[in-house]
């Protein structure tokens, strides 16, 4: 308090109290004259009702008996006094409990299992592809539709979709082989992501995946960031100016999906990509556009060359690798100079 009293003197009370984190408060009652530490017969005494060391050793003893390890303390307390037993309230017992920090819950308690975070990559078209299904309006209220939609995160493209009458793992197995099929997939080379719905989880689709030799990969419950590219791409489907508030059939559902899926894969410039449509990324086109692209620019910057301030502009590219939880970046300590300054305040004796 006396250093503090001191630096007061040159920088004021508000930052000599700051510097050494002392209250303000604290510091001015302790200039106050008269106002003496308490002593011991000042503090509060001791009530002579309190149990002592030994009694309060013996109700923790008590407590701590195997019988009573799932009891509450109410439940402890009523036990003891129908065997003619009192050691001491209810409130003493939850009292000795937490002055030794176990004023917790007694009870055995079921534990949420611990699920890994999911982290998958992507270099390529046909390593990881994400999958869902999302409900589509059906012409009478209650009456819903399932659509199934296989992407390839790496590229965006659809590889595979359905619309159907109900969610069935069977279902999801058939259009999974299928596009395994189509895009000539090789056993051991894709893993396939989803959430932990029914179908996901069902055994057929299950059993299916391992004969055909792709990885099974599960979001963790209740964390959709788990799936984001399915549920960016239902967002895009159904923010779509065309997509109607009910579907007036099965076929009807279907129609629209064939025109916006063509229009998804072979039409949309996607922000993910560069701008480039899921087709060119999906089929290895997309360096021929885009060397068109900075042949465009190219000309634009010779034209004009006093609009690119920044020099000779380039095309954006595609990321090289997609991640589906990608690892935290390392820590890099970075030693910079700042300027200091601290207060030195030097006293005689």
């Amino acid at each position: 308090m006396g250093q503090a009293a001191i630096l007061a003197q040159l920088v004021g009370v508000a930052a000599a109290c700051a510097a050494f984190a002392l209250a303000r408060a604290s510091f001015y009652r302790a200039r106050r004259p008269g106002l003496a530490r308490l002593t011991a017969e000042h503090r509060r005494s001791v009530p002579a009702r309190r149990l002592g060391v030994g009694a309060r050793a013996a109700v923790l003893a008590m407590l701590h008996e195997e019988r009573f390890a799932d009891l509450s303390v109410p439940e402890v307390w009523a036990a003891l006094l129908d065997e003619g037993r009192y050691l001491c309230s209810i409130s003493t017992m939850y009292r000795v409990l937490r002055g030794v920090g176990e004023s917790g819950e007694r009870r055995a308690q079921r534990r949420h299992p611990h699920y890994a975070v999911p982290r998958l990559v992507a270099s390529g078209p046909n390593q990881v592809w994400s999958w869902d299904i999302t409900k589509l309006a059906g012409p009478v209220k209650w009456l819903y539709f399932s659509l199934y939609v296989l992407l390839d995160i790496f590229s965006r493209y659809v590889v595979g979709w359905l619309v159907a009458e109900r969610e069935d793992g069977e279902l999801a197995g058939r259009l999974i082989a299928e596009s395994c099929v189509k895009q000539a997939v090789a056993p051991g080379a894709l893993t396939v992501h989803s959430d932990r719905g029914s179908p996901m989880k069902a055994k057929p689709l299950v059993r299916l995946l391992a004969e055909l030799g792709v990885g099974r990969s599960l979001s963790r419950p209740r964390v959709s960031n788990d799936n984001p590219f399915s549920e960016s791409q239902f967002k895009t489907l159904k923010y779509c100016p065309a997509f109607p508030e009910r579907f007036g059939s099965l076929y009807d559902a279907r129609a629209f999906c064939q025109n916006f899926f063509t229009w998804y894969n072979r039409e949309h410039h996607h922000s993910g990509l560069a701008l480039l449509t899921p087709e060119s990324v999906h089929y290895g086109l997309a360096e021929g556009i885009i060397d068109e692209r900075q042949a465009v620019l190219d000309r634009a910057f010779a034209a004009y060359p006093e609009r690119f301030v920044k020099g000779r502009p380039r095309p954006l590219r595609p990321p090289a690798t997609v991640w589906i939880n990608p690892p935290a970046p390392a820590t890099v300590e970075v030693t910079s100079c700042s300027l200091n300054c601290e207060v030195s305040v030097s006293h005689s004796s």
